[in-house]
């Protein structure tokens, strides 16, 4: 039978199904918010629903630029399968955590920071803590390990940062956050962008994340302090992007913005006056300048791998790909002296990507220690650990 040329295909623009790139609100994956007061300055905490007497509790650091929202869809997955509480906080210089010397991002002091909140909220009743990062929260979480902020830590997991890629790819990173864009238009239009560039690929994972990353230009507020939006906001003009790191509404005068989007005739540009398409072009930005942060990069991941066998809890890594595994943690692996598991078919943002199958293997590693008790409807997948 021969296709009717009239009747659209699903690969037709037009006949495709428009993302919804509206931001999501934290309180449809966490319990509650607070801020939390040390000696450095004000921390933002976000924090599931209680759980039974005994249930560990799970500290979750996020990576450079994101912020603990990149931990919402997890913290609901992990919770429908095990007994245990979420706790994800904003890291300083990032979300809507504000101290004193913002800019001091060393390990140490990252790593103090997580060892005076937990003191200021629970004192010397901590409950067992698993403490668990993504990326640069991944190094910072085997740095207070081995510092030993946490007297009740009983585990440590760590998200696809191993030393020797991790300093292999400093050299690039600079070129990298160059490559990214500097402003937004709109609160959807960073959400679009952080799925298209590939930064996360799971959009819904991407709509409640990415708000807490940008600020507002003139408030000077993180863009999550908008939300929700008005109603008519969700209908906002579509753009179209040329490359997935580099966008239209970059452009530094409202001139050149309304005509360097692209060189294809169809796309007109927007009719509005210059002045005001340069203010609409340019309402958010990056909530932290992470090329400023570049003097901290080494001391982050330098001997990572030696202090992560060190660490004398069990231990779990995962990993997007096994190609990322250096030497000391290959010999660590083959003496099973931590638990190794590979995700396929995502990117970095392994627990944004696919929070689900992370929430099984974080549970799996965790009843398997005897840390956790499955909730009575927690039926999922264990993962044994592999490659």
């Amino acid at each position: 039978m021969c296709p009717n040329p009239r009747f659209p295909k699903p690969s037709d623009r037009g006949f495709r199904r428009q993302t919804d790139y509206n931001p999501l609100m934290w309180d449809e994956f966490f319990a509650e918010k607070k801020d939390v007061e040390t000696k450095q300055g004000k921390f933002r905490v976000y924090l599931s629903g209680p759980t039974e007497p005994g249930a560990p509790l799970l500290v979750l650091l996020h990576g450079g630029g994101f912020s603990a929202l990149s931990w919402a869809h997890f913290s609901k997955e992990v919770t429908k399968l095990i007994h245990c509480q979420c706790l994800a906080f904003d890291i300083r210089g990032h979300g809507d955590t504000y101290t004193e010397e913002e800019d001091d991002l060393s390990a140490e002091r990252l790593a103090t920071d997580v060892g005076d909140v937990m003191q200021v909220m629970y004192g010397e009743s901590a409950p067992p803590i698993i403490l668990m990062g993504h990326s640069m929260g991944g190094a910072i979480c085997v740095h207070a390990a081995n510092m030993f902020v946490l007297p009740s830590l009983i585990g440590v997991v760590v998200i696809d940062v191993v030393e020797g890629t991790a300093l292999e790819a400093l050299a690039s990173m600079q070129s990298f956050l160059r490559s990214r864009p500097t402003t937004f238009k709109s609160i959807q239009h960073a959400i679009e962008w952080c799925v298209r560039s590939g930064q996360v690929r799971n959009v819904e994972s991407a709509r409640v994340s990415m708000p807490g990353q940008i600020i507002n230009i003139e408030t000077k507020q993180l863009a999550t302090n908008e939300l929700p939006l008005p109603a008519d906001s969700a209908a906002e003009e579509k753009l179209e992007f040329k490359l997935p790191n580099a966008i239209a509404e970059d452009a530094e005068s409202g001139d050149n913005a309304s005509t360097s989007g692209s060189d294809d005739p169809s796309i007109t540009p927007p009719a509005t006056p210059p002045a005001t398409t340069s203010v609409n072009l340019r309402k958010y930005a990056w909530r932290i300048d992470l090329s400023k942060s570049e003097k901290y990069w080494e001391g982050w991941f330098s001997g990572l791998s030696q202090k992560f066998l060190d660490i004398h809890v069990p231990k779990l890594l995962l990993l997007a790909g096994i190609d990322n595994l250096d030497r000391a943690l290959t010999v660590g692996q083959m003496q099973g002296k931590f638990q190794l598991q590979v995700l396929a078919r995502c990117g970095h943002a392994v627990h944004e990507d696919r929070p689900h199958e992370v929430a099984e293997v974080l549970a799996t590693y965790l009843i398997r220690n005897r840390f956790a008790q499955p909730t009575t409807d927690g039926q999922f997948l264990r993962h044994m650990p592999a490659c």
